[in-house]
């Protein structure tokens, strides 16, 4: 969804005034995820799509993921098993280790932090929604300060684009997801969050994201 496309939605639908934000945490609040990502596997394979391939098509790999964000495998069991997966295609990865790696690329993204922190000085309610990758990827991060409430898929059991955890997010914020913005770089992600009525903004760039929600919320951010 183009930032155009997100803002006719917006006027097309039902006035109604914006009170809560909801936000990924990779991708959004810190740089690139899929950038990242092509740089790792680049450096272990030669290939910057490796992953995203393994990922896309090979259906055990995808099993993995889904059970190690739910929570229901720790990292080091995620690892190796997609280390099991990558061997007979010659592709050597640290074990344990190789999320940390991956996490290291990953930087703040302060423009992001900022605005999300104007959006709370002026009294928006903010929730993380967020599918963890590791153990601690949040390491260095101060979640607390950054949002009013954190819903971790590894903690809550439930993963993006489940409606259930989006649901929980309204509930912990104590409001209506139709009163709620949804910001996430995945598309997918924020079509499972419009089944309940919250608007979507795809994030694509920083600049574009905090014009959107000064305008959405008529808050300068």
């Amino acid at each position: 969804m183009s930032g155009a496309e997100s803002r006719s939605a917006v006027s097309g639908a039902e006035s109604k005034v914006m009170k809560a934000v909801l936000t990924d945490f990779g991708g959004v609040l810190t740089s690139n995820v899929f950038e990242a990502f092509e740089v790792y596997s680049a450096s272990v394979s030669g290939d910057p799509q490796m992953f995203a391939k393994l990922f896309r098509t090979d259906a055990a790999a995808g099993a993995l993921l889904v059970e190690h964000e739910c929570g229901r495998i720790d990292q080091a069991a995620f690892e190796r098993g997609i280390a099991e997966l990558l061997a007979p295609r010659g592709v050597v990865l640290e074990a344990p280790g190789f999320v940390d790696s991956f996490q290291a690329l990953l930087r703040p993204d302060e423009v992001m932090i900022a605005a999300i922190k104007r959006l709370r000085a002026a009294g928006v309610p903010v929730a993380i929604v967020s599918n963890s990758l590791g153990d601690d990827c949040y390491r260095g991060y101060d979640l607390a300060e950054l949002a009013d409430v954190a819903v971790i898929s590894g903690e809550v059991g439930m993963r993006k684009p489940s409606r259930g955890i989006y649901e929980l997010a309204c509930a912990r914020l104590g409001v209506a997801p139709v009163e709620c913005v949804m910001i996430d770089d995945l598309e997918h992600n924020l079509r499972g969050a419009e089944r309940l009525g919250i608007r979507g903004l795809h994030h694509v760039e920083a600049g574009r994201t905090v014009t959107e929600l000064g305008e959405w919320f008529s808050i300068p951010v």
